[in-house]
């Protein structure tokens, strides 16, 4: 089954399931503090992680103790699809773990 661009309506019905999380410029985006540096680096390194396994990269920035991502499927135009939230639900698994606030 080829991959597909979701409806307006798919994705706002998504976002729900994501508290913190947005789409901006065709964008699923979301920031997390840490309490400081080192456990922003970590958490980089563990969605670096994922996103291998999943075969799906975003957009990391790497701040003193924030972490920005931004994610949209590049093989559909920039389009949202079903990817880029399920990288989105995975990261919200392991972001807890890194003292997110």
């Amino acid at each position: 089954m080829p991959l597909e661009p979701l409806s307006q309506k798919e994705i706002e019905d998504r976002l729900t399931e994501l508290p913190g999380w947005s789409v901006a410029d065709d964008r699923l985006t979301r920031s997390y503090r840490l309490a400081n540096h080192f456990a922003a680096t970590a958490l980089v390194m563990h969605i670096a992680q994922i996103q291998d396994e999943l075969d799906h990269h975003s957009d990391l920035t790497l701040g003193y103790n924030t972490v920005d991502l931004s994610v949209n499927t590049h093989s559909v135009g920039g389009a949202l699809t079903h990817l880029d939230f399920g990288l989105a639900r995975r990261v919200e698994e392991i972001a807890p773990t890194h003292g997110v606030r």
